[in-house]
């Protein structure tokens, strides 16, 4: 992929599943070389439709059997020419393949070597196996989602994996590729969701520190305890999400929703309950889409609740071009936006093996000798199938 700020950056990642491949995912969108270190028998969630996997969208692939120490040298030898190297094994994984920190910074001073754990690389829980769920729940971030007197809601794997994992790689890789460049000094990024998802909670342990957060679900301004910030069925059993919680926003709701009530008590805890019943009552008057046309260009904070296939013909982000189908799969774009050096969308994810003589030729590997060994796979793909 050419162009984005990230242009001419060099990655090794070493395939994985979840935040780590975001991270690469991430990092090709802002013009990285993004190269995957596949391995044979396959390392995602669905072996046979890898060229559907859009978490690999925009990076080459190399297949390599990292059980031969031929094939940990080819990988050693393509750090020498790397900028980061990112991976999400187990702690103490890379170490015993022989791609540990100590054995990457030997060749390559310069190197950032981003870890990607749920634990993190130390702790009482470091060695044990976990996904989003888990990590979210030992933050207080599961707890905190749901309704009032009902269980903890999953919030997809959005808040662990890829906003409190793959999010904080990436911003680790790029201040540590900041000192590099400072500094001409590689350092290990240790990048646990525990951490990061602790860390978005910020905002949250703020409120709650000032005393207007009660420890509890369903109950504060911003979990949908608060009637004008919360979810409501409509006549066709869709839903409008509302999010009116500045004075003059409210106002612009009860206004729309016909309601006669005084603003000045929107805060009125005491009132709530009966608040919340008004509101109800006046969305299951009408349909979404009228609702939806009622609050269009309104400052009320209200907006429909789209399914994922919904939200790409929605007039926004239609016009931003948020969510588009690429390569017969919708997908969505590249995030954030740049004035300077803008990004694009990148190959379609490869079949594992795809790019291996490709790659290891150009990266000044002998591709030929590996493959004669069997410690590389050249995969010959349909390039109907897999035109990247």
């Amino acid at each position: 992929m050419s162009g984005g700020p990230l242009s001419g950056v060099k990655v090794l990642e070493l395939a994985g599943i979840g935040p780590a491949p975001f991270a690469g995912m991430a990092l090709a969108d802002l013009g990285a070389e993004v190269v995957r270190v596949d391995r044979p028998g396959g390392s995602g969630f669905f072996p046979g439709a890898e060229h559907l996997d859009l978490l690999n969208r925009g990076k080459k692939s190399v297949l390599l059997d990292l059980k031969r120490p031929e094939a940990v040298e080819a990988v050693l030898a393509m750090v020498a020419e790397a900028d980061v190297l990112i991976e999400g094994y187990r702690p103490g994984v890379a170490e015993r393949l022989g791609l540990g920190p100590d054995a990457c910074h030997a060749r390559n001073p310069r190197l950032v070597y981003g870890r990607m754990t749920g634990w993190g690389q130390d702790g009482p829980l470091a060695q044990t196996a976990g996904h989003d769920i888990g990590y979210i729940a030992l933050t207080g971030a599961l707890h905190a989602i749901g309704e009032a007197g009902g269980p903890p809601q999953i919030p997809l794997n959005l808040v662990g994996d890829f906003g409190g994992g793959g999010n904080y790689l990436v911003i680790g890789v790029l201040a540590a590729l900041r000192e590099a460049d400072r500094s001409g000094r590689g350092q290990v990024v240790d990048a646990a969701i525990v951490d990061g998802t602790a860390h978005l909670l910020a905002g949250t342990h703020m409120i709650m520190a000032a005393g207007a957060w009660v420890d509890e679900r369903g109950a504060n301004l911003l979990d949908g305890g608060a009637p004008f910030y919360s979810v409501y069925e409509t006549s066709d059993g869709r839903h409008m999400a509302v999010g009116a919680l500045e004075p003059k926003f409210y106002v612009e709701l009860l206004t729309a929703l016909g309601l006669d009530e005084d603003p000045r008590k929107q805060h009125d805890r005491s009132r709530w309950p009966e608040l919340r019943a008004r509101i109800a009552t006046a969305f299951a008057g009408r349909s979404q889409a009228e609702w939806s046309a009622i609050f269009t260009g309104s400052d009320a904070c209200v907006a429909p609740v789209m399914s994922l296939r919904e939200a790409a013909d929605h007039p926004h982000i239609r016009a931003r071009g948020s969510i588009v189908e690429h390569d017969g799969l919708l997908q969505p774009a590249p995030a954030p936006r740049f004035s300077l050096t803008p990004t694009a969308l990148g190959t379609p994810p490869p079949v594992p093996g795809r790019h291996t003589v490709e790659v290891l030729d150009a990266w000044g590997v002998d591709a030929a000798a590996l493959i004669e060994s069997g410690a590389a796979v050249r995969v010959p793909t349909d390039d109907a199938q897999d035109p990247s």
